[in-house]
């Protein structure tokens, strides 16, 4: 099994911090393992929102909440959103003998009374898939061809984590989001996904795949604020400075989960996904995931010009601004376009990451690092400051 203590010590001091703790994101990431780990399951402090029984007893919410105390644990609670305003009363309480992990795998934007409702008294968690981390540097190539999902990674063989992706789709589109009340022909998530996944690492506009698919732009962003909302996809929005070049202002897309990503474009086995045209752009998204969790940014971008300057991922952490660029090459060279990233965005660090061993210093603030690197869960290694024994929550 994969130790996740340092989530299950996040959630204890969240609860804490906060009278209400919302552990979130995406369906079979491991968040009911986490909170059973905390209130066993067979307790009545549980309530599991797709077990019969569990509906049943929360059939009178106010009378079944009020009495308990502890910690109370109500999972999936996307199914339920009238009971937000329920939990923001009990909350106030004075003194308080409850407090409420809420399990949800839909982000706050689209689950509007969470925000709204519980202002104020919320604490939110992202909680992903496994992490490199997590999983150990040994096992980057198949952390990266399987993805995070716990079941996909730890399935006995490659033939058992593809079933069980391709199940994982299925199930997400044909019960998950009709669930949230999303009338979408299962098919058409389906075709459009996909188109996602060809886009993946690339600028997107909602026009192109509009025309493709003989859809509706506004539908279009539909569903891919969507698949984000459902943490399925990333969209990394552009930064801007007030420069003399063009720069350029639509998103850029990823699927967040590597795994997913293969299954989506036909990739079964590593010898298919080192011959295909989105090796590099696979590389990239699973690097950007890989950084974003260790480093956990105030505010992270990608910055590109139409003069054909780009930036993989800028990020701003601490007051410093921090450039990553991925490249999957031997031994990375440094760019005119690192340059003028360096310049224009005045950046006190530039890190390349790559699939070597070995980090040597390219220039004054560049430096290439294995991604490996980032099994250590230490922010310090992309940041430039050597912080012994941290993690990065």
């Amino acid at each position: 099994m994969i130790d996740r203590e340092h989530w299950l010590d996040a959630i204890r001091r969240g609860l804490r911090r906060a009278p209400v703790v919302a552990l979130v994101g995406p369906r079979q990431c491991g968040k009911t393992t986490l909170a059973r780990k905390i209130v066993p399951a067979s307790g009545a402090h549980y309530f599991d929102l797709e077990d019969p029984r569990s509906i049943e007893r929360l059939s009178e919410p106010m009378t079944a909440l009020e009495r308990l105390r502890g910690v109370v644990v109500i999972d999936e609670v996307q199914r339920r959103p009238e009971l937000f305003p329920i939990l923001r009363v009990l909350v106030d309480r004075r003194p308080l003998p409850a407090r409420f992990l809420v399990l949800g795998s839909a982000a706050p934007e689209l689950l509007r009374q969470t925000t709204e409702s519980l202002a104020g008294r919320v604490e939110i968690i992202a909680l992903g898939g496994f992490t490199l981390d997590e999983v150990g540097a040994a096992a980057l190539d198949k952390h990266w061809l399987r993805g995070g999902f716990p079941r996909a990674f730890l399935a006995r063989s490659e033939a058992d984590s593809v079933s069980w992706r391709a199940q994982m789709i299925q199930t997400f589109l044909e019960r998950d989001v009709p669930q949230l009340g999303v009338r979408i022909p299962a098919t058409t998530l389906r075709r459009f996904w996909t188109m996602v996944a060809h886009y993946h690492g690339g600028v997107w506009s909602n026009a192109e795949p509009a025309r493709s698919l003989g859809m509706s732009e506004p539908s279009v962003r539909r569903y891919l604020d969507l698949l984000a909302g459902l943490y399925m996809v990333r969209l990394l929005s552009p930064w801007h400075e007030n420069l003399s070049k063009r720069q350029v202002k639509s998103p850029k897309v990823y699927v967040r989960d590597s795994g997913l990503l293969h299954e989506l474009l036909g990739i079964r086995s590593e010898a298919e996904l080192l011959g295909h045209p989105k090796l590099g752009a696979s590389f990239e998204g699973y690097a950007i995931e890989q950084t974003l969790r260790v480093v956990a940014p105030d505010e992270a971008y990608f910055w590109a010009t139409h003069q054909g300057a780009e930036l993989d991922l800028f990020m701003r952490k601490g007051g410093k601004r921090i450039g990553i660029e991925v490249k999957r090459q031997d031994a990375p060279s440094l760019s005119a376009s690192m340059r003028i990233a360096l310049e224009d965005l005045k950046l006190d660090r530039l890190v390349v990451l790559y699939p070597g061993d070995t980090a040597y210093q390219l220039a004054d603030r560049v430096e290439v690092v294995p991604l490996s690197a980032l099994a250590a869960g230490d922010p310090g290694v992309l940041l430039g400051r050597a912080k012994r024994g941290s993690r990065r929550r």
